[in-house]
């Protein structure tokens, strides 16, 4: 009889989390229950009830209040940032240092100087592995589009419209937020330029224009921001990228996409669809819609967390880079930059 031997397989992956607010809680759940390949074994907040949270509903053992302690345990492989934007650099290079892999939340920071301090010391650590939350790139639709462009389908894209539109939230949860977000399109558009670089083959960014309105949330005024913007860029090239991001939906998330090229153009999410379900009936045609943007893109949630798991464990190579994250905060600043002087600026 002849004996075989089978590969041993390998450690789960042990991760800590950090930040545990709205999204923070889905990426946990995620990481507990969602990857066989993963254990989510720590998390840190500063916030008592958060990790109450975490000890009885997910059952994690080791819990922070400190960031720099939740850094120091030699148990630790991995870790996830769900952090305020303002702490995302910081936070990333000090868990590059710790001998951490990172996946960390958009954007990558506020201002590019950070960006690039960030991507050094990730250059310092070439076996840590640094990814940035882009999760449309995850998205199946998103996948499939990107690919049928690869293929030629579209002839040359020249032209991408998108928007990032949340649901109204009457008690006005972003105005809060709104002091260290960046305003609306470093947060919410960031998304669509990521996606645009992406679909028209990451060419450079040359200038920017942008102007919005206050429709419904005066408090935003003292933020200079808004919760309705417009933005163009243009790019090396010829390409050009058009951004509406929207705060005040009144029917629910909205995040549609489309590609405009020589021999084609291709749609993504247009009709806010909850699913495929709709009634005709005497009072109109209607179906449910997508109440935000988790329901959204659940799955490339998913999708995004296996493949940092992946590249962690050795498995996968990173599909974006933390030079694209840079881009997108260029770009981002460039917009936010116009919204405030009514001018174009240059990216």
């Amino acid at each position: 009889m002849s004996s075989s031997s089978s590969t041993p397989a390998k450690p789960r992956l042990r991760v800590g989390i950090a930040g545990l607010g709205r999204l923070g809680k889905r990426h946990a759940e995620a990481l507990a229950f969602g990857n066989r390949h993963c254990q989510l074994v720590s998390a840190c907040s500063p916030v008592p009830s958060e990790l109450d949270w975490a000890r009885e509903q997910l059952g994690v053992g080791r819990c922070h209040a400190s960031f720099d302690t939740f850094l120091d345990d030699p148990e630790l492989d991995a870790v996830v940032l769900v952090t305020p934007t303002s702490l995302h650099a910081d936070q990333t290079m000090a868990a590059l240092r710790a001998g951490k892999h990172v996946f960390v939340e958009k954007p990558l920071a506020l201002n590019v100087e950070d960006c690039e301090r960030v991507q050094a010391v990730a250059a310092e650590h070439p076996n840590q592995v640094a990814m940035v939350g882009f999760v449309r790139r995850f998205d199946p639709s998103y996948r499939r589009a990107a690919q049928r462009i690869e293929a030629g389908e579209l002839g040359r894209p020249f032209l991408v419209r998108s928007q990032t539109c949340d649901q109204n939230d009457p008690e006005g949860f972003f105005v809060r937020f709104a002091p260290t977000s960046g305003g609306i399109f470093m947060d919410c558009s960031v998304h669509d330029i990521d996606l645009a670089r992406w679909l028209l083959g990451r060419p450079k960014a040359l200038r920017a224009f942008a102007t919005g309105t206050i429709a419904l949330h005066p408090g935003l005024a003292e933020c200079q921001d808004v919760d309705n913007g417009l933005a163009i860029v243009e790019f090396e090239g010829g390409a050009r990228a058009v951004f509406y991001a929207s705060r005040t939906l009144p029917h629910g998330h909205e995040t549609t996409t489309e590609v405009i090229g020589t021999a084609g153009t291709l749609q993504v999410g247009f009709g806010a669809h909850a699913d495929r379900l709709e009634l005709r009936s005497a009072a109109g045609v209607s179906h449910a819609v997508l109440p935000d943007f988790h329901a959204r893109f659940e799955a490339a949630f998913q999708q995004e967390m296996a493949e940092f798991v992946a590249a962690c464990r050795g498995e996968r190579q990173l599909s974006l880079t933390l030079a694209d994250a840079t881009e997108a905060t260029r770009i981002g600043l460039a917009i936010t930059r116009s919204l405030r002087s009514g001018m174009p600026e240059a990216v």
